[in-house]
């Protein structure tokens, strides 16, 4: 089969993966838009995680086929790694909730989905998250029996496909060992990593989709410069020193994104409401934990509920009628004390709110490259010499800690002598 996509052309797809985005579990991520309450600060963000997740695959295979012209793999291991880790790229996001993250905060308690024991190692805390949710769909759903008859022939099996998804270490081997190298953490890398499948496809996506150019990069170069390389008896990726800069401008393009797309003041307002409605409301909409439930739980079904529902938080969500913004500031602006602000707001009978949010140039800033936070190294061709790419790139001194955006909403009504008071403290404080 062959797909058409807007940002790549044309997909190939395996008649095992076919069976797998045929599946009720991939075809839900058709009413699940990839940026949540993004359109309505962007009309044209309407895409869903089903288009990027197709998209992701097809990144993936082309990081790896780059990465395995350069290696000594025979031509059945390189078949075998790739379509193992274009199943684990494809299956990333079949967790993901209405919404995507903003719904995580009524997820219900980690147990319930009753996981097997080997995940524990990467929980991140007792409420299930999206990745806990596409281990269960894996591992433990009618999607587990189409997986093993498809790719069990091929020597890959669930448990693979999750290990590569989260890093945690299976019980059994997923087969990704050849002459003695262990290619599990370059695979992962390629999922989820520094330079992975996600963020290469959802930066072009996003982008396309928002009408800005903060998300570009130059794509092709940097996948032309991906190396295979040794360390520890263990192969990891690495980009030649001749795209370090290309590297750079990809970080940046993700960092200028969260900052001007993602933590998009309408956006974070919209998420704030949507969890104001489920602490008022708790229960009137819930994420279900068994799986076949969960096939119906998407944006429709959201949608749907916030539609009837009375409270207040939900009638505005459907209305499109937002508190507006007020004042908007990072650590950097001076003249603002949120503290006094929120106390006059308050003296002053105004109904409002404060939105902080985080944007990060990594995550994975200060890792060591171990399999749960991956690593990427910059390769000296000439020498062979392996550098964190952490310690070889300024950006990650400069960008090591979040920038932190702080918002003040405020009733729509109120807002305009709301804006006239808080003109009038910040004249004060200029003045003196």
């Amino acid at each position: 089969m062959r797909i058409r996509d807007p940002i790549h052309g044309v997909i190939p797809v395996s008649d095992p993966e076919k069976a797998v985005i045929d599946s009720r579990f991939y075809q839900r991520l058709r009413y699940v838009r990839q940026l949540g309450f993004g359109d309505l600060a962007f009309p044209g963000a309407t895409h869903t995680r089903h288009a990027h997740s197709l998209g992701a695959m097809y990144v993936a295979s082309r990081v790896f086929n780059a990465v395995a012209s350069r290696s000594d793999l025979p031509d059945d291991v390189r078949e075998h790694f790739c379509t193992a880790v274009r199943l684990a790229v494809l299956c990333h996001d079949l967790g993901h909730m209405p919404f995507s993250h903003a719904s995580e905060r009524i997820a219900p308690r980690r147990s319930l989905l009753r996981l097997p024991g080997w995940l524990d190692s990467v929980a991140e805390g007792e409420q299930a998250t999206h990745e806990d949710y596409t281990a269960k769909l894996l591992l433990d759903s009618s999607l587990t029996d189409i997986i093993q008859k498809e790719f069990g022939p091929r020597g890959i099996t669930p448990m693979a496909a999750v290990a590569l998804i989260t890093g945690a270490k299976p019980p059994k081997d997923p087969g990704f060992t050849h002459q003695g190298v262990d290619w599990t953490p370059l695979l992962r890398a390629i999922v989820s990593g520094e330079l992975d499948a996600d963020r290469m496809d959802y930066l072009l996506r996003d982008s396309f989709y928002t009408g800005v150019n903060y998300g570009r990069y130059d794509m092709d170069w940097i996948v032309s410069n991906l190396n295979p390389a040794v360390k520890d008896g263990r192969a990891v990726l690495a980009l030649s020193r001749a795209a370090a800069f290309a590297f750079e401008d990809f970080l940046l393009s993700r960092y200028h994104m969260f900052v001007s797309v993602y933590l998009h003041h309408t956006s974070v307002n919209f998420d704030h409401m949507l969890r104001r409605y489920y602490e008022e409301t708790p229960g009137e909409f819930e994420i279900p934990h068994d799986p076949e439930a969960f096939l119906l739980c998407d944006d429709a079904a959201l949608w749907y509920t916030l539609r009837r529902s009375k409270n207040r938080w939900a009638e505005r969500i459907s209305r499109r009628q937002g508190f507006k913004l007020l004042a908007q500031f990072t650590e950097r602006d001076t003249g603002y004390d949120l503290e006094v602000l929120n106390s006059a707001l308050t003296s002053g009978g105004f109904e409002h709110y404060t939105v902080q949010s985080k944007g990060a140039l990594s995550k994975y800033v200060g890792s060591s490259g171990g399999s749960g936070n991956p690593g990427l190294f910059i390769l000296d061709v000439s020498t062979g010499r392996l550098t964190e790419v952490a310690r070889y790139t300024p950006l990650y001194q400069r960008y090591s800690g979040a920038v932190r955006l702080t918002r003040l909403y405020v009733r729509p009504d109120q807002a305009e002598r709301a804006r006239e008071m808080m003109g009038r403290m910040l004249g004060q404080t200029t003045q003196s």
